[in-house]
């Protein structure tokens, strides 16, 4: 059976490589392989400028089908949603060449604890980039615990290097448009992890720490096709967002139900306030995860996510 393997430069929507595709999809089925048409691209995706595309151009209405049917059917989760208490972005990653979104309550902005230290690293990245920060040793090994194991006196002596002012130029910044408030917001940082200093919080719901769902999609989605910054500092902060070292909530689960997995993930939680975020990258797995929780079982809940949006993903896939 044929492979075929398109080049970065290949048009998503021409008409002979769908087909091509969809046949060799067919003859995939018929053997009972699963995704052996895709030959899995190492992180981050090269692509051509040409080619890439923003993520509001692939929102699939029967991913986002898929996607409701399986959160709404349990009622616990489904009052949470209505009470915008939980909101929920999904990447599917399979075909990356046409990659499909679906989200629950994308736009709502939410206190989401250390999850944001995601932003604090993409200006700390864009910092060294430009020579305005020496990457230096302790600064590596600060950017790498506040993401991997999301040390709090790390990432404050990266925001005081930072400073409030570079945090939120980046995010605001026409190049990466990670806070929005005609988009409902986004990722924003306005607080040292810690209980002293100044805050510079969001102007629209004064949060100190806070996200929604659409803008975490969208940092992990331009994350893999080596899109922030430069390729190269994609693929560092790709590294460093490797391989979690807390293993609760989404990894919890990801790590029974694909150990050999790579995971990119961060997460953060504060008393009723759960988040996680998450790019799986294996030959079944493909996708980004994210979630935002207000309730006193949100750890809990977290970790029971992932089974039902995986159930989502293959209804949708079979489509």
């Amino acid at each position: 059976m044929g492979i075929l393997v398109s080049s970065p430069g290949c048009n998503p929507k021409d008409k002979t490589h769908s087909v091509r595709k969809s046949e060799v999809r067919n003859d995939s089925l018929t053997l009972g392989i699963e995704n052996t048409y895709d030959q899995i691209p190492e992180l981050p995706i090269e692509i051509s400028d040409e080619s890439f595309r923003p993520l509001r151009d692939f929102r699939s209405s029967d991913l986002q089908k898929a996607l409701e049917a399986v959160i709404k059917s349990d009622p616990n989760l489904s009052k949470l949603i209505s009470n915008r208490k939980l909101c929920i972005g999904l990447v599917d990653l399979s075909d990356w060449e046409t990659p499909s979104f679906a989200s629950i309550n994308g736009r709502e902005m939410m206190y989401a604890a250390s999850l944001p230290k995601i932003a604090v690293l993409l200006a700390a990245e864009d910092a060294i980039h430009k020579r305005e920060l020496e990457e230096t040793e302790s600064l590596k090994r600060d950017m790498h615990a506040m993401i991997r194991y999301s040390d709090n006196q790390a990432t404050t002596r990266v925001i005081d290097l930072l400073g409030y002012e570079k945090i939120e130029s980046v995010m605001r910044d026409a190049k990466n448009e990670f806070y929005q408030e005609e988009e409902g917001g986004g990722l924003w940082v306005g607080k040292r992890y810690s209980k002293s200093g100044k805050t510079n919080r969001e102007p629209l719901k004064n949060l100190s720490h806070a996200a929604n769902a659409y803008q975490v999609c969208r940092f992990y989605y331009r994350l893999a096709f080596g899109r922030l910054i430069s390729y190269d500092r994609s693929r560092d902060m790709l590294d460093i967002l490797k391989d979690p070292g807390i293993k609760h909530k989404f990894v919890h689960t990801l790590l029974k139900l694909a150990p050999d997995a790579a995971i990119y993930r961060k997460s953060g939680s504060w008393q009723s306030w759960h988040a996680d975020s998450v790019l799986v990258w294996d030959e079944d797995r493909r996708y980004i995860l994210v979630a935002l929780i207000q309730d006193s079982e949100g750890e809990r809940i977290a970790q029971g996510l992932v089974g039902p949006v995986e159930r989502a993903l293959n209804s949708f896939k079979s489509r």
